[in-house]
């Protein structure tokens, strides 16, 4: 009876991680596809905005709403990849590691 509940376990926490990391992949093709339409609505934008502003070119009018959309995208990619990317898993652990070898270094 035992090696049943045993079966049933591995089964349910691999169907587990399968909807973890599903779901991680979702987040990861659903930042691409805002990123896509990032670049292409805003090259439309800056593009007739630069026609049709009487300011010209290098007024703030022309890059705002790619400013804006832009710390919005920032954010979609801090939720989807968050601080791992920039600093990598267990960084912080290895950093205390790496200033603690060379203290003990400085004092032998």
């Amino acid at each position: 009876m035992e090696t049943n509940f045993k079966n049933f376990d591995a089964d349910f926490n691999k169907e587990e991680a399968y909807i973890r990391a599903k779901k991680k992949v979702d987040s990861i093709i659903g930042f691409y596809w805002h990123l896509a339409v990032f670049v292409v609505v805003n090259l439309i934008i800056i593009i007739l905005n630069a026609y049709y502003n009487k300011n010209g070119f290098w007024s703030f009018g022309t890059f705002s709403t790619a400013f804006f959309w832009g710390i919005g995208l920032l954010f979609h990619f801090l939720g989807v990849f968050g601080p791992d990317f920039l600093f990598g898993k267990n960084w912080e652990q290895k950093k205390i590691k790496e200033f603690m070898d060379k203290d003990r270094q400085n004092w032998q």
